[in-house]
């Protein structure tokens, strides 16, 4: 969305002047300039609404969904990637939430004998993934090097983004996992913008409202988890239990085991490749050059060294892979 199609739609007083307002004017106008006058920079949020690549200035500005037919535990080598969702901060909302409405959500209508009115369920209601994937867009930090990851599940619909929670919110209400009130917003002025497009309610209202809307629709109740660093936050939206694995996650039914095993063998040949010329390479580097996320990796490098296919030399840090002639 570009900002004259922004100020259109929230109806601002701009809205008209924009069309032959100079852009620097325009951006002084919506406060997204900072700095002393001789050398006036652009907001970062400026970059996070409004430009097509934010990721050339915060990387891995993105959304990550990952589909486990058979579940992460049970079957983890079964799983299917899909493209990754870039572009600004309302796009990637708009597009993930496309995305899960048309794939994931299924509605269930049932006519009681004794009542006349019918009975709607969904296996997820729509509002509470909403407000969870608009929360991981707009709390997580955009200096960590991390996309927003969801993993979905038969059973439950996984969203992880880093950094966690602040650190005035406690241990027992993140436990609670009711309401969850900060002393202090990250990304406030991001915030603003996805109140003003309805994208959130503001007010620390994310989290009642996914419980509400779980309440509502009969399902059980969301589990949050973080850790004493408040590195990450992870939020589990589980399915209701009469509607489990009604969605079919394979991608066809007659080839999505053999289509996982050729993304696995395409996979760990390019990390073979990469060793080569660089036995030295990190994780990092590996998940940058190969465009997925470090725990794709790191899934890889497990598998391939319980497979024997390649092996760890020295320390984690100075170390080197090295590749086993078979």
């Amino acid at each position: 969305m570009q900002i004259r199609d922004y100020l259109a739609k929230v109806g601002s007083r701009l809205a008209n002047e924009a069309v032959s307002m100079p852009l620097a004017d325009l951006l002084e106008q919506m406060d997204l300039m900072t700095g002393p006058s001789e050398r006036r920079l652009i907001k970062n949020v400026a970059a996070m609404m409004f430009c097509e690549h934010p990721e050339k200035f915060f990387p891995y500005t993105q959304v990550e969904i990952v589909l486990f037919p058979g579940g992460r535990i049970k079957d983890p080598n079964n799983f299917r990637e899909i493209p990754k969702i870039k572009c600004t901060v309302p796009h990637i909302i708009k597009s993930t939430m496309d995305f899960l409405r048309t794939n994931i959500v299924i509605e269930n209508i049932h006519k009681p004998e004794d009542d006349l009115r019918s009975q709607r369920h969904f296996n997820y209601p729509y509002q509470a993934l909403e407000e969870a994937v608009c929360n991981a867009l707009y709390h997580r930090s955009y200096q960590e090097y991390e996309p927003v990851e969801i993993a979905i599940e038969p059973d439950v619909i996984t969203i992880l983004s880093f950094s966690g929670p602040d650190r005035s919110i406690s241990m027992e209400a993140i436990r609670e996992a009711q309401l969850l009130k900060p002393r202090r917003y990250r990304n406030r002025r991001l915030g603003e913008f996805l109140h003003e497009l309805e994208f959130t309610e503001g007010r620390s209202t994310g989290i009642p409202t996914i419980q509400d809307e779980l309440k509502r629709n009969g399902s059980p109740k969301a589990r949050i988890e973080t850790n004493e660093e408040r590195s990450f936050f992870m939020i589990d939206i589980p399915c209701r239990e009469d509607m489990i694995g009604a969605v079919n996650l394979q991608q066809d039914k007659g080839d999505a085991t053999e289509s996982s095993q050729k993304m696995q063998q395409k996979m760990q040949q390019k990390i073979l490749d990469a060793i080569k010329l660089n036995p030295h390479i990190t994780t990092i580097k590996m998940a940058e050059e190969f465009e997925v996320n470090r725990a794709t990796i790191h899934r890889h490098l497990v598998e391939m060294k319980a497979n024997g296919i390649i092996r760890r030399i020295g320390s984690k840090k100075g170390g080197h892979w090295e590749i086993i002639e078979s």
